[in-house]
């Protein structure tokens, strides 16, 4: 058996193990967790609960303050098995996909809690097992907000990059009331500036001096349009979107402190990592530059 078909009946740790980064993060682990519910798409299935088995692993932040042997620092399991209970009694569902996803998006909103693996299986219906495994990342989780009615929601915002083409043209204001009148949050981004900039010839440093560029040009666009806020932090943003503000990102504080953050500060590659990190609706790229390929959120040519 080859390594890829071995890896894709491995256990999810193994998974994780697998497709780790140069420096991989702590991992906690839920083993063949066996629940009885009512769960399935046909008839013969309802009403009926059978044993649905969980394999759970998740990758969490390192801890940077001591642990003094202290629980509430760290990541606790029973997170883990409360995540699947709370899930298991909100509604019957027909397909363990949408069971697993919401797992997933509730592990996830732990603060400790970077990239999680899911593995669920039905073990009564045959003399085999019949499951699905996901995995899904912070990045993938949307802002969640309560609204008017009491009732909470995710919030997928709309990322749109502008080239400095379009900034420059005379219907600006205009471009941004259409897109604000798609109904979506949204987060502007921009790329450097035109004009010559320091060149280091150094890759690290390179990288924060295109970065302090960007937000020049974040800054410039804010002063062509008020509604325009600029914004460095998810914090920031959050509190926008809850708001209906639109926002310029200025990048350096996000993608300096990510712990997988892009490696460089190509522009629209900076945009497709932003509209991944905030679930985003869509990226939307205005101007004449290369769309990106094999990306987890629409992307669209403005």
């Amino acid at each position: 058996m080859t390594s890829d078909i071995r890896l894709a009946f491995a256990h999810p740790e193994e998974r994780s193990q697998a497709s780790a980064s140069a420096d991989p993060r702590d991992r906690i682990s839920l083993r063949d967790h066996v629940v009885e519910v009512d769960i399935g798409a046909f008839q013969q299935e309802r009403g009926h609960k059978q044993r649905v088995m969980f394999n759970v692993v998740v990758e969490v932040a390192p801890v940077t303050a001591p642990l003094n042997d202290d629980v509430d620092r760290i990541l606790s399991y029973d997170r883990i098995t409360w995540a699947i209970a709370h899930e298991l009694a909100a509604e019957r569902l027909n397909l363990l996909e949408t069971l697993a996803e919401r797992v997933a998006e509730r592990i996830l909103a732990e603060p400790q809690a970077m990239r999680a693996f899911v593995r669920i299986e039905k073990l009564d219906i045959g003399p085999y097992k019949l499951g699905v495994e996901i995995v899904r990342s912070r990045a993938e989780v949307p802002l969640r907000v309560v609204g008017q009615d009491g009732l909470e929601s995710a919030v997928h915002p709309l990322v749109v990059h502008l080239d400095n083409a379009t900034l420059a043209t005379g219907d600006l204001t205009a471009r941004l009331d259409g897109l604000l009148a798609r109904g979506a949050p949204l987060i502007l981004t921009v790329g450097l500036p035109d004009g010559p900039r320091p060149q280091t010839g150094h890759r690290p440093t390179q990288r924060r001096i295109d970065l302090l560029a960007i937000e020049q040009n974040a800054w410039t666009l804010a002063a062509r349009d008020p509604r325009c806020v600029v914004v460095a932090t998810r914090t920031e943003i959050d509190w926008a979107i809850k708001r209906g503000q639109p926002v310029v990102w200025a990048p350096s504080k996000m993608v300096l402190d990510a712990v997988d953050g892009p490696k460089s500060a190509e522009p629209v590659a900076l945009a497709l990592w932003l509209a991944e990190e905030m679930a985003a609706r869509a990226l939307v790229v205005h101007g004449n530059v290369a769309l990106p390929a094999g990306s987890r959120v629409p992307v669209e040519q403005g």
